[in-house]
């Protein structure tokens, strides 16, 4: 793996400290959210976010399905900016997120929500931000500052308020616990050796798979790929990639499957295994794999977190594959650190 210094790589090193910023500092606004929440009773939720934000709210999405045995629908940004349709949201609670809380499609589609009946809560790294000031309550990621164009700390730490405020509004002792034991298992992860990952990783184009939770890091991996590495990749639930998308796969053809330990877990396992046998170079973040080749990974004591640490792990690989292909990963062509779209 790389040792060259750079932002990205600063930023992925403090995740674990901003984690336990925010464990240490946001209480009382998650207390306070938890409580509207379950006076509210909602009977869905609505996620509002675009990018790595909006990944992160996929992975919420399986979160209140799974814990809270509510839907959670994502909602795009530009019915409201675009179209200027005002949805009518009685009885649900929106998560608008955002790490900067200044794009002018996510904030008008959160104050359409509200005015349509939603609670809404920002997860933004931005307390001050047009966002924050459009939502009912905010939830502040504590992140500190991010530099590099490339969300990491900020992507981590909205997952962690996002499956924080799940947690408390079902109560959920076990999983809050788990949250906040992450720190330290953050901190492992940083240190995770996938250098024989990054070596199968020849600049064309590649795979990442997930299931459930792990699909929603599997879409966050392959966006980094693409905007630090300039590689292609798509990402594809376990589930369907060997439908269709199984016939590109080559001799080599590079994959990174994510595998939790959860239900969907061997579904994943099982995939990787079938791609491996294909000819593919698999990598899987799952000791059960026979074909595939077993990633390390950090277990941090629950199923919903565990792809938590998979996604700091990745982070310190995709960072390394593109400092190996002379890219500087901080600094991506055609991209700016906030992107205000209408």
């Amino acid at each position: 793996m790389s040792m060259k210094s750079t932002q990205m790589r600063a930023e992925i090193l403090e995740i674990s400290d901003a984690v336990d910023r925010l464990l240490s500092q946001g209480n009382g606004a998650i207390s306070a959210a938890a409580e509207k929440a379950r006076a509210a009773n909602p009977r869905y939720l609505i996620s509002v976010a675009r990018g790595s934000s909006d990944h992160a709210c996929s992975f919420l999405k399986y979160a209140s399905e799974l814990i809270l045995r509510r839907p959670m629908a994502s909602v795009g940004p530009s019915v409201k900016s675009i179209y200027d349709v005002d949805l009518d949201a009685a009885g649900a609670v929106c998560l608008s997120v955002s790490q900067s809380g200044q794009s002018p499609d996510i904030v008008r589609m959160t104050e359409s929500l509200r005015a349509g009946g939603a609670i809404t809560v920002a997860i933004t790294n931005n307390d001050q931000s047009r966002l924050a000031q459009a939502a009912d309550t905010t939830l502040a990621i504590h992140a500190g500052p991010e530099l590099s164009v490339a969300a990491t700390k900020t992507f981590v730490t909205s997952l962690v308020a996002g499956l924080w405020l799940i947690a408390e509004i079902k109560g959920d002792d076990e999983l809050i616990k788990a949250i906040r034991a992450l720190p330290g298992h953050l901190d492992r992860a940083t240190r995770c050796d996938w250098s024989a990952a990054a070596a199968a990783i020849d600049g064309s184009s590649l795979f990442t798979l997930g299931r459930g939770p792990s699909w929603a890091i599997s879409n966050e991996a392959a966006l980094k790929f693409k905007e630090t590495c300039l590689i292609h990749a798509e990402s594809y639930s376990s589930a369907e990639v060997l439908h269709g998308p199984v016939s590109i796969v080559g001799q080599g053809f590079p994959v990174i499957a994510f595998a939790a330990g959860d239900a969907g877990g061997a579904s994943v396992a099982e995939t990787a295994d079938a791609l491996a046998e294909k000819g593919a170079r698999v990598f899987a973040t799952s000791e059960t794999v026979t074909q595939a080749t077993p990633l390390p990974h950090v277990p941090t004591g629950h199923w919903l977190t565990d792809p938590i640490a998979a996604i700091v792990s990745f982070y310190g690989m995709v960072e390394a594959v593109a400092v190996a292909r002379g890219i500087n990963p901080d600094a991506p062509r055609h991209l700016n650190k906030v992107t205000e779209t209408v």
